[in-house]
């Protein structure tokens, strides 16, 4: 007998599966357990979750570990670094290298119109040209939201070296600029800085909260003030601290491992040489009531003058790079809500497979053993229920054809751009933290996929036997499309009268518009020609030549309570997630947690699937063919 013998790579590669299995086995319960103690001891203590020490960096990794797993089947503890920017690689500066600071767009949690940074009152910006190194390439989807070009800050950061109140620039508001800039600091509105790729954060350890970005002034109340009204402080002088870690076995220079900032209201006073501050001494401003800058006219009327100025100061850090962004994701929502949101899912899919069931075995069960059961012919040609319509339901719809064709195929097109957009996200293709790149996915899929909403659309035309299938194409085409750039464009008219930074160029809606023209709209026909060549759609039954009537209908079978009632339990599927993902789009926070995402999209198209089940089922026994 022949001796089969396993090759030897295979004996390889399950000798090294085992060896990472036993090397990456988890901590036993006994170990979390005493982990889960020390730290809870730590909170217990006040240990603080933002500060740059090591206790606090060792709370927030321990607090952050489940976001840091990483792996389908078996999970694995990684930097958050790896897991939001795959690929990226830490940069080293040299001593005295200046490192610029970059500001985009400035916003506002209450309000979804930003300005540009230098559309403000403040100093002008740099002339020099920014280092090859330094440049950010933007998208078309950071172009379409407003981020399309980040620009330099005044500030500058000479690496390792120390700056005491330094002035700026001096600048007179007043009249609109001034009331403008009071609205602004009214609406809580923030500016966005960021240094080596790093967003600016205001911390503070005894209150233990860190925020990103820093506000434009604030609004104090008439009882603070002493004053009748209430009133509004600009800060005019910012503390920045950069933290670095320096490691000279393992690398030459430093890397940036925080960028803090301080915002100072200070009403200076000017001194007699250009802008040199005669209160910028050796000390570093701090907020003193008694010296608040007012955004308010002088007595007679004089316009505002800010006088700017910063600080730097540079401290040494134990923190690694790849564990720099721990402190922005402190607080942040825990992958247990998701799953959670997730259970409540399956539950209603669950009980939706549950009715469908019934429904198939008990109802249909019932019926098919009472249609065997008659005693005589003219029992048997008395049908009930759903029966009655076998042969009216797969008749084709008389009316709106164009539209349904023209919807149908839509809606394949944008639901295979949006999955193959989350499934190249989950595939590491596409890093959702990169602002606009998810949008440009969505939009570039969106066209590519244009051959499938044509092709869905033409079959569908062609089992409805109806005519003028060149305007059944065009309507593909343009319908959807059409309609968004004509919404776009009235609102983009709009921001550009408002001067907001969310206005978009000419350029980047010639650029849609030929994305839209020369490929979109040639590939819906190429689509709709394959269409129109396949075979007829066929159904199991064959249509009455004279339709039946539609007798009465109830209430939960009539047009517009079924619409509700079919909708309410898909939304109520996603509505927790659907709430994420609202939330950060408008407080402009980071979502991306695309598998969660995928897994609530496959919960809610078979969500979809159960209901139109049911709902088809209950509108049959009404013997609502049309429905």
């Amino acid at each position: 007998m022949m001796q089969i013998r396993p090759p030897l790579f295979l004996l390889a590669a399950l000798l090294l599966l085992l060896t990472n299995n036993a090397t990456a086995r988890g901590p036993t319960k006994d170990e979390r357990r005493r982990e889960a103690q020390k730290f809870a001891n730590m909170r217990a203590s006040g240990q603080d979750h933002v500060s740059m020490t090591k206790e606090a960096a060792e709370l927030r990794s321990y607090e952050l570990r489940k976001k840091k797993m990483k792996g389908l089947i078996q999970k694995r503890e990684v930097s958050l670094a790896q897991v939001l920017f795959p690929g990226a690689s830490p940069e080293e500066y040299m001593d005295g290298e200046p490192l610029p600071a970059f500001v985009d767009v400035v916003e506002s949690r209450k309000t979804q119109l930003p300005f540009e940074y230098y559309d403000l009152p403040t100093c002008e910006e740099p002339n020099e040209a920014i280092q090859k190194r330094f440049r950010q390439r933007k998208n078309l989807g950071a172009r379409l939201t407003g981020h399309g070009k980040m620009k330099m800050s005044p500030y500058t950061f000479p690496v390792k070296v120390d700056k005491e109140c330094t002035p700026l620039c001096t600048v007179t508001v007043g009249g609109k600029n001034l009331k403008w800039l009071r609205k602004l600091v009214d609406r809580q509105y923030r500016i966005n800085l960021t240094l080596d790729r790093l967003p600016v954060l205001m911390r503070s350890k005894e209150l233990d909260y860190a925020v990103r970005s820093y506000p434009l002034g604030f609004k104090a109340a008439a009882a603070t003030t002493g004053l009748k009204n209430d009133e509004y402080f600009f800060y005019n002088h910012l503390r920045f601290t950069v933290f670095y870690r320096e490691e000279p076995a393992e690398f030459e220079g430093v890397r940036i491992v925080g960028f803090d900032v301080h915002p100072v209201s200070i009403d200076h006073h000017a001194g007699s040489q250009g802008v040199s501050y005669s209160d910028c001494s050796d000390e570093y401003p701090v907020n003193d009531p008694a010296s608040y800058l007012e955004l308010r006219s002088g007595p007679t009327g004089e316009d505002v003058k800010i006088l700017y100025s910063y600080d730097v100061q540079w401290e040494k850090s134990d923190i690694p790079w790849a564990d720099r962004w721990d402190v922005y994701l402190v607080g942040s929502p825990d992958d247990e809500v998701h799953y959670f949101a997730i259970l409540n899912s399956l539950t209603i899919v669950m009980v939706l497979v549950g009715a469908v069931a019934t429904i198939l075995v008990r109802a249909l069960k019932r019926d098919i053993a009472g249609y065997s059961d008659m005693q005589t012919a003219e029992e048997a040609l008395e049908e009930t229920g759903w029966k009655l319509v076998h042969g009216d339901v797969f008749r084709p719809p008389q009316n709106q054809q164009l539209l349904l064709c023209v919807v149908v195929g839509t809606g394949a097109q944008i639901a295979s751009a949006i999955f193959l957009m989350l499934l190249a996200s989950m595939l590491r293709m596409l890093n959702p933290i990169k602002k606009g790149q998810a949008l440009t996915a969505v939009v570039m899929l969106y066209v590519l996929c244009g051959g499938i909403g044509g092709y869905v659309s033409a079959r569908l035309f062609k089992y409805c036997d109806a005519t003028s299938w060149k305007r059944t194409t065009i309507a593909t085409a343009v319908a959807f499309p059409g309609t968004i750039v004509a919404m776009f464009t009235v609102l983009n008219i709009f921001l550009s009268l408002a001067g907001t930074a969310a206005a978009v160029s000419f350029l980047t809606i010639f650029a849609v518009f030929l994305l839209w023209g020369c490929v979109a709209t040639p590939l819906v026909f190429v689509g709709s020609y394959f269409g129109y060549r396949a075979e007829k759609i066929e159904v199991p039954t064959k249509t009455n030549q004279i339709a039946r009537v539609i007798p009465d209908l109830p209430y939960y079978s009539s047009l517009p309570t079924s619409m509700f009632i079919a909708a309410l339990i898909p939304f109520g599927s996603i509505s927790i997630e659907l709430f994420f993902i609202m939330n950060a789009f408008w407080l402009h926070q980071l979502y991306y947690i695309m598998s969660f995402l995928m897994a609530v999209l496959i919960i809610l198209v078979t969500t979809i699937s159960m209901v139109s089940m049911v709902m088809c089922y209950l509108q049959l026994c009404a013997e609502d063919h049309r429905g």
